[in-house]
């Protein structure tokens, strides 16, 4: 696949990363205003970095764009005349509808939004999807590449911006609560590199343990609490002290402050 990522900022850098781990592109190009600092992805042999948009659209196929949203618009106007039959736009600009998509190019192209996270780079992003009616013949396409670099779910539009809040937002939320853990391992004696290596792989066994099980969060509590032990007393010390209410009144939060983002 010729890909081209447009605007190689955090997440540009992140998703071209995974996409060349994964073997996804046969070519890549990469834009941004800048892009001295694009320069070592071109040792993969197959990368071009550059400034020049058009460069980048009139030799790919398979366009993501990775632009500020107030950006988008002037970026998406200044190369619409090169889009032809073939190509398939994909949109990971936060809170920039299909409808404002398909103001600038039309409603019969390709379109799809996607929402990664930064953990495209090490291939374990969630990412949602979805698309515009003539977009459905090329969902399967991004799924095969989003795929390769972690999981994806097809959803409909209007779940994008909670999308956004659990799977963007949420790689900081799960930081906090990792560092927090770490934080906690420090104080019952471990050193700093010990704690969080502790956290860290204990978060990811637990993930782990729902994806291959398939089960429910507290099934698996349930296997690790006994009657008066130390798990339950834990447990229901952190309840006590607000945590999954926190928790959700932290994603809800998130969510009213993307709301208000669309509006403006």
């Amino acid at each position: 696949m010729k890909i081209a990522i447009i605007g190689a900022g955090n997440l540009g850098i992140s998703m071209a990363t995974g996409i060349l781990h994964s073997g996804a592109a046969t070519s890549m190009y990469l834009t941004r205003r800048h892009p001295d600092s694009l320069r070592e992805f071109e040792a993969y042999g197959n990368v071009i970095t550059t400034s020049d948009n058009r460069l980048a659209v009139s030799n790919s196929d398979i366009l993501i764009f990775a632009v500020q949203p107030g950006d988008f618009p002037a970026v998406l106007t200044s190369v619409v005349d090169l889009l032809g039959d073939n190509h398939v736009v994909i949109s990971t600009v936060t809170g920039f509808g299909i409808s404002k998509i398909e103001a600038i190019t039309g409603a019969g192209r390709y379109i799809i939004r996607a929402m990664p996270n930064t953990a495209i780079s090490v291939q374990h992003s969630m990412t949602c999807l979805c698309s515009n009616e003539h977009g459905k013949g090329r969902l399967e396409l991004a799924q095969a590449i989003f795929n390769r670099m972690g999981h994806s779910m097809i959803i409909p539009e209007a779940r994008m911006q909670a999308a956004t809040v659990i799977c963007a937002s949420g790689i900081a939320f799960w930081m906090r609560l990792i560092r927090a853990t770490t934080q906690g391992a420090i104080q019952l004696g471990f050193d700093a590199g010990q704690a969080q290596e502790l956290a860290m792989h204990t978060c990811r066994g637990a993930a782990e343990l729902l994806i291959q099980a398939g089960s429910h969060p507290e099934a698996e509590i349930d296997r690790v609490t006994t009657p008066m032990g130390c798990t339950i007393e834990g447990l229901n010390e952190m309840e006590h002290q607000g945590l999954s209410a926190s928790l959700i009144r932290g994603i809800v939060t998130s969510f009213d402050k993307i709301s208000d983002i669309r509006k403006g």
